[in-house]
């Protein structure tokens, strides 16, 4: 079992310029959650730290719940717009999606504190509120695609350096990748030395097409108190879930020089990934002066416990010959445990006509650690230290209030890339308005999120071919709520 987990590794399809194995970058994208917020945090850029009064606080910072004077409830819905531009070898390809999904309800519960006769209403413990909430707080949906003519190498020089690998290690080929390869004539062995040479030409033509889906999301439950209106605490757990499904179909048209036909070969991952977690996050805020609020919160690891099932295939056409399928699956089962979270934050009001806001948060992604009783966890952990850092998220926002109880606002956020190579930060801008009537309200928001990353379809060293992909989400939020 721990040998065909190990092989497993050594075949996973790389996504940056390194190898990583496969469950190290899983634990590292499940680790980039951010807090669910709704469209009115949204649209100041998700700085909520120090705020307050909000419903976001139920799953970001909760002492901001102990603003609260009346009950309130909300909902939001989402649609999302995402678009890839890939640029690999010397083809240049775009591809997009659609998505709706229902991003966040919530629901606070006021609770006054009463006072004895004679006593000052406006000093002690004045209100202990309660709240609950449904948010979605990583997005999965992607479309990628990539094609180019590739003169400089196969997939088939993939599949060679596995089986040499496996020789070298004193290891079978038979029911693997490269094993498969060379039963599809993809590959050859040279009896001396023994090594595993191509069986195919330079310049065929490759496509890649991938398609993930899937998100994050989390049940929140907190408390937030008001002490004389002046600090404000609190202290929440959440319970969280991952669903995250990927299919990638790399294709190669080529020749093969071993039977003289032509082929179409195409290597193909599947991957399904669930998981359950639980967390908690205290914080306070605290206003020196009426207009000015500071606040922080600290967030513990999330200690997930994930089942994964990993499905690779291989699939060799010849044009007027044999055809060739192999395939296999690779179920598992592991747990881990993300990194803690610091932020701070600042808004400084400016009476009634609105306020001013940032955050920065703090996290150090090799602290995230993977356990497991089906596989060596060793590399994975490894790579983790190795390939990834310490990030910094920072946000900042502002509301306006304008005539007629309407409500300008805007946004921007950088969220630290985990990788140390061949990604980029996510920068996020945002704008929104929002309109209050009686006890109700309404909030809507749009974002634009921009991210840079270079993949390798496979990885042989410095002929190794690049796809460096630029993509864009695009996202409409809507919220709706009631005081109550």
């Amino acid at each position: 079992m721990k040998i065909k987990y190990s092989l497993l590794a050594m075949a996973t399809v790389a996504i940056t310029q390194q190898a990583f194995a496969q469950y190290s970058q899983d634990a590292i994208r499940f680790s980039g959650s951010q807090a669910g917020s709704t469209s009115r945090i949204k649209a100041i850029g998700n700085a909520n730290v120090a705020v307050g009064g909000d419903l976001t606080a139920i799953g970001s910072n909760p002492a901001g719940l102990g603003f609260f004077t009346r009950s309130e409830l909300s909902i939001t819905p989402e649609f999302n717009m995402s678009k890839s531009n890939s640029s690999y070898l010397t083809g240049n390809s775009n591809d997009k999606r659609n998505d709706a999904n229902f991003n966040n309800a919530s629901v606070v519960f006021y609770g006054k504190l009463n006072k004895g006769r004679g006593e000052d209403k406006t000093k002690g413990w004045l209100s202990v509120n309660f709240g609950a909430s449904y948010a979605r707080t990583n997005n999965f949906y992607q479309n990628t695609y990539y094609s180019a003519v590739n003169p400089n190498s196969s997939i088939a020089d993939y599949y060679a350096y596995l089986g040499n690998q496996a020789v070298d290690n004193g290891f079978s080929l038979d029911g693997y990748l490269e094993g498969w390869a060379r039963n599809h004539q993809l590959i050859n062995n040279n009896a001396d030395p023994n090594t595993y040479v191509p069986a195919t030409t330079l310049g065929g033509t490759q496509s890649n097409t991938i398609t993930s889906t899937g998100g994050q999301t989390e049940y929140n439950f907190s408390f937030g108190a008001n002490y004389s209106n002046k600090l404000y605490i609190g202290a929440g757990f959440g319970i969280t879930n991952i669903r995250y499904n990927s299919t990638s179909d790399f294709v190669e048209d080529n020749f093969n020089l071993a039977n003289n036909r032509d082929f179409i070969s195409t290597y193909t991952r599947d991957q399904v990934t669930k998981g359950n977690g639980f967390n908690a996050r205290f914080g306070f805020i605290y206003k020196p002066v009426e207009a000015v609020r500071v606040g922080a919160t600290v967030t513990t690891p999330t200690w997930y416990t994930v089942d994964d099932n990993s499905y690779e295939g291989l699939a060799t056409n010849y044009v007027g010959g044999a055809n060739y399928r192999n395939s296999d699956t690779y179920p598992a089962r592991y747990n881990m445990r993300t990194p803690f979270k610091v932020a701070g934050g600042l808004a400084v009001f400016l009476g009634k006509a609105g306020f001013i806001t940032g955050d920065v948060e703090y996290l150090d992604y090799t602290s995230t650690k993977i356990t497991s009783d089906d596989y060596d966890v060793t590399q994975d952990n490894n790579d983790i230290k190795r390939n990834y850092q310490s990030a910094v998220n920072a946000r900042i926002g502002a509301e306006a209030r304008l005539p007629g109880s309407f409500f300008l606002r805007g946004g921007f956020g950088i969220q630290g890339s985990p990788s140390k190579t061949n990604a980029s930060d996510i920068k996020t801008a945002s704008g929104g308005l929002g309109y209050r009537f009686a006890n109700y309200y309404i909030d809507a928001t749009y974002t634009h999120v921009r991210r840079t990353n270079s993949q390798l379809p496979y990885d042989i060293g410095d002929f190794s071919p690049v796809a460096d992909i630029k993509s864009k989400n695009s996202n409409v939020f809507l919220t709706m709520g009631l005081r109550f």
